[in-house]
């Protein structure tokens, strides 16, 4: 039988970080630099998916979280991360998350599983942001199905997509982020998508003129837009990844110190999930059980609190 240690995968000892030269600082004026800067950037993060990391789900679900609570913003609500963690571990079985709680489903959708860009994948997704299925989408998804089989640079496929998506339904933006992130994943070949793009809708890299206005998808600078945009994102996608390289490495080191049955389902969660709740339970470890375990965890700096509350705890990496 194999112990709690020999589940835990052994990560390679180096995680990608994006060089400082690859990073947009200040004015980026031409399209051609731009692309080469998301190109840079991008193969830093192309390597890091590629190494399959053991805490490779937690860090995608951690990225989905901060792409939810862009979304939630661009819709005029003001969750934050703490609330949409409550939304979605808090609530009953069946429950409705809500208008917020569906769009984190959407990234964590995302971030989750395989994603295709035909119409049996995205339609689910369309659901979640609360878009009417209908013809132009139909024919949205056509087109990116087109898209993935050409030959042309992953992050301009993904800035295309989202202006096809943006030009047949302009209430559908936020789906067009969705799915330049699922396009670019399909062109790298990556075995589940990695949120990017939707986090940095806020940022200056889709601000241009004197009123700083929002570059929509396919309007003038948006390619240009999009590539740092990309170049921005990957960059903190690594950088968070070397973050939560360190904390896993604290929490597989202290793993085979645990005595508590079940410790080691809880052990992959936490490098699985954002968070887990601090009551979970199983058939191998009780509520109770699972508590004292995370008190212990946090003892030893294995793990963090993420609600900040004395009841109803998250804990995660």
């Amino acid at each position: 039988m194999k112990s709690r240690a020999d589940l835990l995968l052994v990560d390679p000892p180096t995680v990608p970080k994006v060089p400082v030269w690859a990073r947009p600082r200040g004015l980026v004026l031409h399209d051609a630099d731009a692309a080469y800067l998301a190109g840079a950037a991008l193969n830093s993060l192309d390597y890091l998916v590629r190494q399959d990391f053991s805490w490779a789900g937690a860090w995608r679900q951690r990225l989905a979280l901060r792409s939810a609570v862009a979304a939630v913003n661009l819709t005029g609500r003001r969750e934050d991360e703490s609330a949409l963690r409550d939304t979605h571990y808090l609530r009953g079985m069946g429950d409705d998350p809500g208008p917020s709680g569906h769009l984190l489903t959407a990234w964590r959708r995302l971030a989750s599983r395989t994603t295709s860009c035909d119409a049996e994948s995205v339609r689910p997704v369309a659901e979640h942001l609360g878009l009417k299925w209908d013809d132009a989408l139909t024919e949205v998804v056509a087109n990116a199905e087109d898209l993935v089989v050409s030959s042309r640079p992953a992050p301009v496929l993904a800035a295309e997509i989202a202006s096809i998506v943006y030009r047949a339904r302009p209430d559908a933006e936020l789906l067009a982020f969705w799915l330049a992130d699922a396009l670019l994943a399909q062109k790298f070949r990556w075995p589940i998508p990695v949120p990017l793009l939707m986090g940095q809708v806020a940022s200056s890299v889709f601000k241009s003129g004197e009123n700083r206005k929002r570059i929509r998808p396919g309007a003038e600078g948006w390619g240009s837009a999009v590539f740092l945009a990309y170049a921005t994102a990957t960059a903190e996608a690594c950088d968070l990844g070397i973050e939560l390289a360190l904390r896993a490495a604290k929490l597989t080191t202290v793993a085979p110190k645990l005595r508590a049955k079940g410790s080691g389902d809880v052990i992959k969660l936490l490098l699985s999930d954002d968070a887990v709740l601090g009551s979970w339970s199983s058939p191998k470890l009780s509520a109770r059980g699972a508590r004292r375990l995370f008190d212990r965890l946090g003892e030893m700096g294995a793990v963090r609190e993420l609600s900040g509350r004395p009841t109803f705890r998250l804990y995660g990496l």
